[in-house]
């Protein structure tokens, strides 16, 4: 039972920090645009390895916290539908929707490595 608190409470923790370095992917890329602009060069090929980073930490740190959302969303579902069977389709679309945090990584993460 205290394991699954602290899930809880890494679950809200791994989004807010995955929030954070897509926004930290976002600021980088855009600081890089202007930097090689700036000085006349058509890309800054230093930050390019930051674009690389934030991307694979969005990917990854959405699938963890997508992962830990599962099983939660999972667990207290498979729980409702062994005590009403009829709340299949309903439960269904609260995995879908956890799941959806690992799908929002990818796309940002598809849109950090377009820019680079």
């Amino acid at each position: 039972m205290a394991l699954l608190k602290i899930f809880r409470k890494t679950n809200v923790l791994l989004v807010v920090c995955a929030l954070g370095l897509f926004i930290l992917g976002g600021i980088l890329l855009f600081s890089a645009d202007v930097y090689a602009q700036a000085e006349g060069v058509q890309r800054a090929t230093t930050n390019a390895g930051w674009g690389f980073m934030a991307a694979a930490l969005a990917v990854g740190f959405s699938s963890i916290a997508a992962g830990i959302a599962v099983s939660g969303v999972g667990s207290a579902a498979m729980g409702a539908v062994s005590e009403e069977p009829q709340l299949m389709g309903k439960s269904l679309i609260y995995v879908g929707l956890a799941e959806g945090i690992a799908i929002y990584g990818l796309i940002v993460s598809i849109i950090i490595l377009g820019r680079i």
